[in-house]
């Protein structure tokens, strides 16, 4: 695990650091059967310091709900040879079942503040909201996280503007004054960046949450 896992809850498991700052030498020194990592969030030289000391590391990458459900099912059955969970199963049926209605909305989804980064191009999270009608303005931009000041943020003419608690925690007294006039979705981070038993929850709970921002 690393220093900032939450989920579940309580587990008796070691942390190792970070995915920008893993203890590559004390991974290697637990002799894990398998690693797990993802293209996104782990640098390339650490996995290639894991590989050198002999372990096996599976690289996940993730940028579409289709991938979310494939890659979680390399990972858990072929990667960890368990059996198919019965709520990655539940979770394809919440989202087969997603249909956007109304007029399409166009959001900023700011991920970070100090400096401002938002959703950019190729991004789950994009795509997440992509499937519940909501169109980010910076989806075709040449970065996946560009930093952009507040001044441009506020100058494109959204009609909304997405908020999630993490990985930066925006609340109803954090972010939304900075764009005044806009509404603005406070949603779950875990409902809209994570990719697993959250899945089968997260259309719903998204759902809500944008609504409530009309």
């Amino acid at each position: 695990m690393t220093d900032w896992c939450t989920h579940p809850p309580g587990l008796a498991a070691e942390r190792i650091g970070g995915t920008k700052n893993p203890g590559t030498a004390r991974i290697a020194a637990l002799a894990p059967d398998l690693v797990i990592a993802n293209e996104e969030e782990n640098r390339p030289s650490d996995l290639a310091a894991l590989r050198a000391a002999g372990l096996e590391v599976l690289v996940t990458e993730v940028r579409t709900l289709e991938q979310a459900f494939a890659e979680l099912e390399r990972v858990l059955v072929h990667g960890c040879g368990l059996g198919r969970p019965a709520w990655l199963a539940e979770a394809e049926a919440a989202w087969a079942d997603v249909r956007a209605t109304g007029p399409v909305r166009h959001a900023v989804v700011p991920v970070w503040r100090r400096p401002w980064m938002v959703l950019g191009r190729d991004t789950f999270a994009g795509d997440v909201l992509a499937r519940l009608g909501v169109r980010h303005l910076y989806s075709t931009h040449p970065e996946r996280y560009p930093r952009v000041p507040i001044q441009e943020l506020t100058a494109r003419n959204a009609d909304l503007v997405v908020l999630p608690d993490e990985p930066y925690r925006f609340t109803a007294e954090d972010g939304p004054e900075a764009f005044p006039g806009l509404p603005a979705a406070l949603v779950s981070g875990r409902h809209l960046t994570w990719y697993g038993p959250s899945l089968a929850e997260a259309p719903a709970a998204l759902t809500a949450a944008l609504a409530a921002a009309r």
